[in-house]
């Protein structure tokens, strides 16, 4: 169910042809399942669709980007923008804008590789990217440290049970009796992209069943149990992120003006008494 301030709202009134097919989808399905989604406002909401709607364009443009899927410890980046740490990470070098070297993954995919999980966080921030002023995200995001699940306490990324998934969650495929000579195929961390598609770096952009087909192929030669999609949903804290967009600074900025202007009235009033 939705609630937009303190009232719950109805699948129709919401959904429009305006939105785009993942939007209207996200929309009935939080309109569907029984977990309450509240926003602040209806502003709110509506930067919630845009920055879902970022990480699927994100994810979609990731691939299209021809960076690699590989291992920690044959991971690699471009050098013009990060240091390569031992552990397989990418650190911001000093003095280089964070927005362009995120930027940059997708503009010179070919210059780097990394594994599902760094991909997963590499989306979040792209998605994030376009959802705010570029001067926020420079601001917010200095200290940028890609590798695995870390990312900046500014990117807050929290993960729930439940099968409620929605379009620009991150999901996780398990393959449970993965091949031990391969242990980077013991899962698929997915983006869902709406219409029953989802992207999983090193796998591509496929059906749930095309996901679990391509794990299955990377199971050890006595196993019986096939990957499967876990009940969980992995997702960035969107009320936490509000916060840094257009329309909350928009809003807070006519609210502080309308009310320096009623201040200013009052005061003048109890000067003319």
């Amino acid at each position: 169910m939705i609630i937009i301030g303190n009232q719950l709202q109805n699948e129709n009134q919401l959904t429009s042809s305006s939105l785009s097919s993942e939007q209207n989808e996200m929309i009935a399905k939080m309109s569907r399942y029984n977990n309450k989604y509240s926003f602040l406002n209806n502003e709110h909401f509506q930067f919630v669709l845009q920055l879902r709607l970022a990480i699927i364009k994100s994810a979609r443009n990731l691939y299209a980007s021809k960076a690699k899927f590989t291992t920690f410890a044959r991971a690699h980046c471009n050098g013009d923008f990060w240091h390569l740490t031992p552990q397989g990470g990418f650190k911001l070098k000093s003095g280089v804008s964070p927005s362009m070297a995120i930027n940059d993954i997708y503009e010179n995919g070919r210059l780097y590789g990394f594994e599902c999980a760094t991909a997963m966080v590499i989306i979040f921030y792209s998605a994030v990217l376009h959802s705010i002023e570029k001067e926020q995200f420079d601001r917010l995001y200095q200290g940028l440290y890609l590798r695995d699940w870390q990312s900046d306490e500014d990117l807050p990324i929290y993960t729930n049970r439940g099968n409620d998934y929605l379009p620009g969650d991150c999901l996780y495929f398990d393959n449970p009796q993965f091949n031990p000579d391969t242990p980077h195929w013991q899962g698929e961390n997915a983006i869902d992209l709406g219409n029953d598609l989802f992207f999983g770096h090193g796998i591509g952009i496929k059906t749930a069943e095309g996901i679990i087909e391509a794990l299955n192929k990377r199971r050890a030669s006595y196993a019986t149990e096939s990957a499967h999609l876990l009940s969980q949903v992995t997702r960035i804290d969107d009320k936490y992120l509000y916060q840094f967009s257009r329309d909350y600074s928009r809003n807070n900025e006519l609210n502080f003006i309308t009310t320096n202007s009623i201040v200013g009235k009052i005061g003048c009033n109890c000067l003319t008494l």
